[in-house]
């Protein structure tokens, strides 16, 4: 909350008049006086650097008012006092922006918005994968900040970005699944991938219901379009080491060697080969969403 407004499901309010500010008025008013006085709406000094330089050291200094238990001029509580501010450069989405952080006698100010030893707000993070999702290199992506954003930003620092990740992807894949899992889909969808060059890579996503009613993505993995028998038993005893001890219903296509390897995994599975996904449209509806229902129709198959 900041001193002047407070926001409520995405409307603005005047705590003193308790009247709704109109954003959209206030937004033309502040893009009219930057006009009068000259001031761009990006790039260093602009507008948006300026508005997201005043909320970013509004909220730090929030933020050590919680921390110290009194606000800037009052009389200390404690022995721990306002020591003054350090200038330090953030990298935002909207480019890099020069602010005052606030600091503590003592150093226990520990702020949350802006931590201590990042630069790099988590906003970046984002528009980092996005860029590397879509094929671009680090240095393409390094280019890609310099020419928007007037930031430079290291091949190493994005290297990092999707490092982290890409450890985050192999322990989501590793988790521990449920024991059963009445339903199962498997479907596959296609995406371009720049490995030296653009191609089309299928991407093979095995979706479980749970008891409970809930779709869970349990794996996903890549394929060249010629995948066999071979390939898909070492997907489903995946599976299976990762917990999945039976599965009552199983809906596929009818690729090579897929039916095959998934009664070899689980043997008394029911595979369903649909046309246009007929089951996912038809199964999902008639599963009960009570758990204790779903629980029971599990323990009927498995009997």
């Amino acid at each position: 909350m900041s001193e002047s407004t407070t926001e409520m499901t995405g409307v603005m309010i005047d705590p003193v008049t308790g009247e709704i500010i109109d954003q959209k008025e206030l937004a033309e008013r502040l893009l009219a006086q930057a006009k009068e006085q000259g001031v761009s709406l990006v790039g260093p000094g602009g507008l948006l650097n300026q508005l997201t330089r005043n909320v970013l050291e509004t909220a730090l200094e929030a933020e050590l008012t919680e921390h110290l238990g009194h606000e800037h001029g009052q009389r200390p509580i404690a022995a721990n006092m306002r020591n003054g501010t350090r200038p330090k450069t953030v990298l935002t989405e909207i480019g890099p922006v020069e602010i005052e952080v606030p600091r503590d006698r003592d150093g226990s100010f520990e702020p949350v918005i802006v931590p201590k030893r990042k630069r790099r707000l988590d906003g970046i993070d984002q528009v980092v994968l996005s860029l590397s999702a879509r094929g671009l290199t680090t240095g393409e992506i390094a280019a890609h900040f310099e020419e928007v954003y007037g930031a430079k930003v290291s091949k190493d620092t994005i290297s990092r970005i999707t490092e982290k990740v890409a450890g985050e992807l192999a322990e989501w894949s590793a988790r521990p699944l449920d024991p059963i899992y009445p339903v199962l889909f498997v479907d596959a969808v296609v995406v371009k991938v720049r490995d030296g060059q653009v191609r089309n890579t299928p991407f093979y996503v095995v979706m479980g219901v749970t008891t409970n009613g809930e779709r869970e993505i349990l794996g996903i993995w890549a394929g060249d379009g010629g995948e066999g028998a071979r390939f898909w038993l070492q997907v489903f005893s995946e599976l299976k080491n990762r917990g999945v001890e039976d599965v009552l219903i199983a809906v596929c296509d009818g690729l090579k060697g897929l039916p095959e390897a998934i009664t070899t995994t689980w043997e008394r599975t029911v595979v369903q080969q649909c046309i246009v996904h007929y089951a996912d449209l038809r199964i999902m509806p008639m599963w009960p969403r009570d758990p204790l229902q779903g629980m029971g129709l599990a323990l009927v198959r498995s009997a």
